[in-house]
């Protein structure tokens, strides 16, 4: 039986740091519309939900990869995060971090990621992303 880590932030163990690097590494990839670098941080039968005013939304990563890549050519899509807290049990971590989403200079939306990950074969890879997307109530974005 494992013993679960307390909550630490993502710089305060090896694992920790690992995991929140794919999370990263993911924005990273579609801040450069970089879908192969993107779709690398993931399983293959990765799942993406949102929460919505009716219930949940759920997709597989492929529309979203689309999406990206099919961005008009010089569009940044700029998904800022903050305030990460990280869990790590054995081979599954989670992430919980709040993000604003900027499509070029103009402020989408804001919320919070709720990102899950497996460890296969020595790498971290995010099998669930689950967000909640509001446009009022946003705390200021961090800095690009």
């Amino acid at each position: 039986v494992a013993t679960p880590v307390a909550a630490q932030s993502p710089s305060t163990s090896p694992e920790h740091a690992a995991a929140y690097a794919v999370v990263t590494g993911l924005f990273d990839g579609m801040r450069a519309r970089d879908t192969a670098s993107m779709r690398a941080a993931f399983v293959e039968n990765a799942v993406l939900q949102s929460l919505t005013p009716t219930g949940v939304k759920s997709d597989g990563i492929e529309g979203w990869l689309r999406s990206v890549g099919a961005a008009p050519a010089g569009t940044v899509i700029d998904e800022r995060l903050a305030n990460p807290v990280v869990h790590v049990d054995g081979d599954l971590a989670s992430v919980w971090v709040d993000y604003w989403l900027f499509v070029g200079e103009r402020f989408s939306h804001c919320g919070v990621d709720a990102i899950l990950l497996a460890k296969r074969e020595g790498a971290w890879r995010i099998f669930s992303v689950v967000d909640t997307r509001r446009r009022e109530g946003c705390a200021s974005a961090p800095a690009r």
